[in-house]
């Protein structure tokens, strides 16, 4: 596993913690959940854009977290399908 994969694992895990959720991960689950809510963590460079938040709506999740923010249009669409979004620890929508 490279370094990369490691400190994004880490901070989903954190991430879960903070939000008092359980870590889950894997290809096609949630990264996270808390009761009946799934969430979805980023840990990117550069702001998530509204494809992510298309593919969350489509899997179901209720929360997407980011390190780096959001994309306006990735805004947008959240408010649209209902998506909570949380970036440094605050919410967006």
């Amino acid at each position: 596993m490279r370094k990369s994969q490691q400190r994004a694992g880490r901070y989903e895990k954190e991430q879960a913690r903070k939000h008092r959720g359980k870590a889950k991960g894997g290809p096609g689950q949630p990264d996270y959940t808390r009761g009946s809510v799934k969430a979805e963590v980023k840990n990117w460079q550069k702001p998530v854009h509204s494809g992510v938040i298309k593919q969350a709506k489509q899997k179901g999740v209720k929360e997407v977290v980011s390190a780096s923010g959001f994309s306006q249009p990735a805004i947008e669409e959240a408010k649209k399908a209902g998506i909570t979004l949380i970036s440094r620890g605050k919410r967006l929508t």
